[in-house]
């Protein structure tokens, strides 16, 4: 049976785009009716996602599983990089917490082992697939970190991958930034940079082509295609460095006002993209208490690091200013994951697992205490709530470390089989869940939604957009936007023609 084709997507930065063009050339390599996977051997980010047999990649890579149209496999992501503080990850490997390794060890000790790792899992996808779109990270021109990197040239050495380098024209220097990181790369690295691709472009093309021929006549490589900007796309992002495009709607005057509590260790915030859709919701991220306001609907998201998340809430004055709120009934109140343990009475970690801090007390809203512990669930769930008097099927997926026990169960808010699941205090205007995705259930979300309008004297919405059904539409609006703006039919020509060469590793 032959080995798949693969391509590689490198950026010339962080956020420059390469998760979105990888999405793209998976959905396209799927409707062309080749079976495709994404790969991205090593990656960091604090927005994960669960597989079906309960192990933990990159959100990315499990976006662009669904965009190929095939469920996620560890084999995706071998390697997950989860900063939990500065200088120190927990790493996750096939899936499964590994160890908390501090940078200067994770690079001097487990760079063989992360090798072999990857090369494995590679081989495992290659034998399974037609097509495998790699994804790398960060920047190939890292010169100090190159000769032991695990994601980006030497996985291309490694796979025999042709690479497009891929650069963001939002940020400006766009010209500077692809010019410098191939210059900056090794021969060897560089003869293996098919082309480019400038990605987010807005304006009159003309106006940039004497810069597109100055660059393929000053470097001999060709511009790939130019990608549009494309507003309003749902699709999951996994890095924190994504937060600032968030920041669009915080002036945007609407019926519902909601704010995030963005804490310095906060993951999965992806939870809360759906609001972003709502005719009626005004999105906001809160970092200071001067910030909050009166809103109708505060989350609390997943964090990494709930301890110090919660500490930094205390010293910021948001954790009173939240609670206040709660007391006068003034906003609903909603914890996702660590989110929801900040809720609880007391928090515990008596052998360090997040924190060096053993023990903080909670909002005291829900009457719970948590205790952190070394065993990491990681699982798809559903189940069935209760909420604004509807019974309906709930469904997300569990990532975290601590495990809840309640002073009195008098509340629940999802019965999963014979066990109950979180809080819900509707009179009270409060919910804690360990359901990460419970917003992107439409129908709860729209009983909740409609249960704020109503306390505010509003009418109900009673069509509201499926976020299901816009993120299937963004898969397809960016296939087909990368395939008009870009040469399609080099990159297929190139991906066959590398597999003819030599590997090198």
């Amino acid at each position: 049976m032959p080995k798949a084709l693969p391509l590689m997507v490198q950026g010339t930065s962080s956020d420059a785009g390469k998760s979105a063009i990888a999405t793209a050339l998976c959905r396209i390599f799927a409707q062309d009716g080749y079976k495709t996977a994404p790969f991205k051997s090593q990656n960091m980010a604090l927005n994960s996602y669960v597989t079906l047999d309960g192990k933990e990649i990159g959100r990315a890579q499990g976006v662009q599983a669904e965009a190929a149209g095939i469920l996620a496999t560890t084999d995706m992501n071998p390697i997950l990089i989860k900063p939990t503080r500065d200088s120190e990850s927990q790493i996750v490997v096939n899936g499964e917490p590994y160890a908390n390794m501090k940078a200067m060890a994770y690079r001097q000790e487990f760079y063989e082992e992360g090798l072999r790792i990857i090369g494995e899992a590679y081989e495992r996808l290659a034998a399974a697939y037609e097509r495998i779109v790699i994804e790398g990270a960060g920047s190939p021109a890292e010169v100090n970190l190159n000769d032991r990197e695990l994601v980006n040239m030497r996985v291309a050495r490694l796979t025999n991958a042709p690479v497009i380098l891929v650069a963001d024209i939002e940020r400006g220097g766009v010209f500077a930034s692809l010019v410098g990181t191939l210059q900056l790369l090794e021969p060897e690295d560089r003869d293996r940079v098919i082309g480019v691709v400038i990605n987010r472009f807005r304006g009159d093309l003309t106006l940039l082509q004497s810069g597109l021929d100055w660059f393929e006549e000053y470097t001999g490589k060709p511009v790939l295609g130019v990608v549009p900007f494309i507003p309003d796309l749902w699709i999951d992002a996994e890095d924190s460095l994504i937060l600032h495009r968030y920041q669009g709607q915080r002036e945007t005057p609407r019926d519902l006002d909601i704010a995030v509590l963005r804490y310095p260790r906060i993951s999965n915030f992806t939870d809360v993209d759906p609001f972003f859709v709502e005719p009626d919701c005004r999105m906001r991220f809160v970092t200071r208490l001067e910030e909050l306001g009166e809103p109708d609907l505060i989350v609390l998201p997943g964090s990494k690091n709930t301890l110090e998340d919660l500490q930094f809430l205390r010293e910021s004055g948001l954790a009173d200013a939240v609670k206040q709120l709660h007391v006068q009934k003034k906003s609903y109140v909603v914890g996702l994951c660590g989110g929801y343990q900040m809720l609880g009475l007391t928090i515990l970690d008596p052998d360090g697992v997040e924190s060096p801090l053993q023990q903080l007390d909670g909002l005291g809203l829900i009457p719970m205490t948590t205790t952190m512990e070394t065993k990491k669930t990681t699982v798809l769930s559903r189940g069935e709530a209760v909420f604004a008097g509807e019974r309906l099927e709930v469904e997300g997926y569990e990532i975290h470390m601590g495990q809840s026990a309640y002073e009195q169960v008098d509340a629940p808010f999802i019965q999963m089989g014979e066990r109950t699941e979180g809080y819900c205090q509707e009179e009270r205007q409060l919910i804690g869940t360990y359901f990460h995705g419970l917003f992107h259930n439409d129908r709860f979300r729209t009983l909740l939604l409609n249960a704020i309008r109503a306390k505010k004297g509003l009418e109900p919405i009673v069509e509201r957009p499926s976020f299901v059904a816009l993120r299937e539409q963004g898969y397809d609006l960016l296939a087909d936007t990368v395939r008009r703006h870009v040469r399609m039919d080099v990159i297929e020509e190139q991906m066959k023609a590398y597999q003819e060469k030599e590997v090198r590793i």
